[in-house]
């Protein structure tokens, strides 16, 4: 039985647990046992005893499953391949695996012994996984069936047990993240002990073209980073000079002038734009707005590349639109009646009361979603890599041609890359700069909805 077969059963496990658990519980109500939870507690109670413990077991047996057959399928590679380095080790098995799916690989005979273990070892895992996952559900069925009696305290277990769910969910989310953040500092730290970090900050010459191997030539390298981030703030205030205003005012209107006709059809008009997939604006910037621009600029004798950050950041702008629009529309309907209503009967006009009371009371919403925009803007790879290209040229001319940190993340990781290089290591000293520059947009708005919040509160 394959992963998706034994949840299924899982699932089936738990649904019949509960139904079992809650008509016991109504049995004994029946034959005039006091419950001390509702019978619908204690069917919850044996569907969490049945199905949990089965669903932890797949969960790890799922994560363990490939280390430990991996480390069973060394000692059947070649003694050429179990003397070399972990990175042949490694290829080794990859190819094992790839001749086992039948993946296109060229047979080796070296290999077949290996590969016929794999294919036994993988054939009794699944044997082994389903038993104990169905072993595992009829224990904690029958347990459970014989610990339910009308003084079980049901409600509190399950209460607990839920408790307990909720905050291992909320540790997993953590968890990942400091994984993701330890990760990427420790590869950035590997780059910066290989790049100054003053160079990589503050250098102007960003070529991180190196050799990958001591036989091979290659130059020795720039990674002065500047003009990628240049580039970044370049096409980022492009775009929020374009989606801020416009969508700001969309807000404005649709939640305060436009009648119930209007903004039935313009708001899910206007959000169709966050729907489309960032490739369709890449080549709408790519084949549409770039040749306008640059038949536009040259009909004034300006100097237009063909692939420029105006046409990259009028179309990011466009797409980010829809960011700030919704959330400032939700923020503004958010403000209470009464506080227009009090404009009014102060003698104030509609626009005189959106303008001094109702912005002033979204503000801290509107705020969010402007830095919602922002990072959205940072963030924004494919409208870039087709409509601005990929020279790293520092410069505050529109009309360039630019590049961002994003765009050249994905440039250095593409390909067959030794991840010891500082070519490529420099991709994750670019993405922990990304992060930094988050986390300050983050703190910074988050002090400006605080700030504001007491006031209106």
């Amino acid at each position: 039985m394959n992963y998706s077969s034994l949840l299924i059963a899982i699932l089936i496990f738990f649904g019949g647990a509960y139904l079992l658990g809650r008509n016991r519980a109504r049995a004994i109500a029946n034959q005039g046992g006091s419950l001390h939870s509702l019978p619908t507690h204690y069917g919850a109670l044996m569907a969490l005893w049945t199905g949990l413990p089965a669903l932890i077991l797949l969960i790890m047996w799922s994560l363990l499953q490939g280390p430990v057959i991996d480390g069973l399928l060394v000692a059947q590679l070649p003694q050429n391949i179990q003397q070399g380095t972990p990175t042949d080790i490694q290829l080794a098995l990859s190819k094992v695996h790839n001749l086992a799916t039948g993946a296109g690989v060229s047979a080796d005979a070296s290999l077949e012994p290996a590969v016929q273990h794999l294919l036994a070892l993988e054939e009794r895992t699944k044997l082994l996984n389903a038993g104990a996952v169905v072993m595992l559900a009829l224990l904690g069925l029958g347990v459970s069936w014989r610990r339910i009696k009308p003084e079980m305290r049901a409600r509190t277990e399950v209460e607990s047990i839920v408790s307990i769910l909720l905050l291992s969910s909320s540790g997993v989310a953590v968890l990942t993240t400091v994984g993701i953040l330890a990760s990427v500092l420790y590869e950035a730290w590997m780059f910066f002990q290989k790049v100054n970090a003053i160079e990589f900050l503050f250098g102007t010459t960003w070529s991180p073209q190196v050799a990958l191997r001591a036989d091979q030539s290659g130059s020795s390298g720039s990674f002065g980073a500047v003009p990628l981030f240049a580039g970044t703030l370049l096409i980022s205030l492009i775009a929020m000079i374009i989606a801020v205003p416009v969508g700001l005012m969309s807000a404005i209107y649709l939640s305060e002038y436009a009648t119930e006709t209007v903004r039935k059809y313009a708001k899910p008009a206007l959000e169709v734009l966050a729907g489309i997939p960032t490739v369709v604006y890449g080549f709408f910037a790519a084949l549409t707005v770039a040749p306008v621009i640059r038949n536009l600029g040259e009909s004034m004798g300006l100097a237009v590349s063909s692939e420029s950050a105006l046409a990259a950041g009028l179309v990011m702008g466009v797409m980010i639109i829809p960011f700030v629009s919704s959330l400032s529309d939700d923020v503004i309907n958010a403000v209470p009646q009464s506080l227009r209503d009090g404009s009014y009967g102060l003698g104030a006009t509609r626009s005189e009361t959106v303008r001094q009371v109702v912005i002033p009371a979204a503000l801290p919403g509107i705020v969010g979603a402007i830095m919602l925009a922002v990072s959205r803007a940072i963030g924004e790879t494919m409208i870039v890599a087709m409509a601005a290209g990929l020279a790293a040229n520092l410069t505050a001319n529109p009309l360039d041609s630019v590049t961002t940190v994003t765009v050249q993340i994905v440039t250095l990781l593409v390909g067959d890359q030794e991840f010891d290089s500082p070519k490529t290591l420099a991709a994750f000293a670019l993405g922990l700069v990304l992060f930094l520059v988050t986390l300050a947009l983050n703190f910074f708005a988050l002090k400006v909805v605080q700030k504001y919040r007491e006031q209106y509160d």
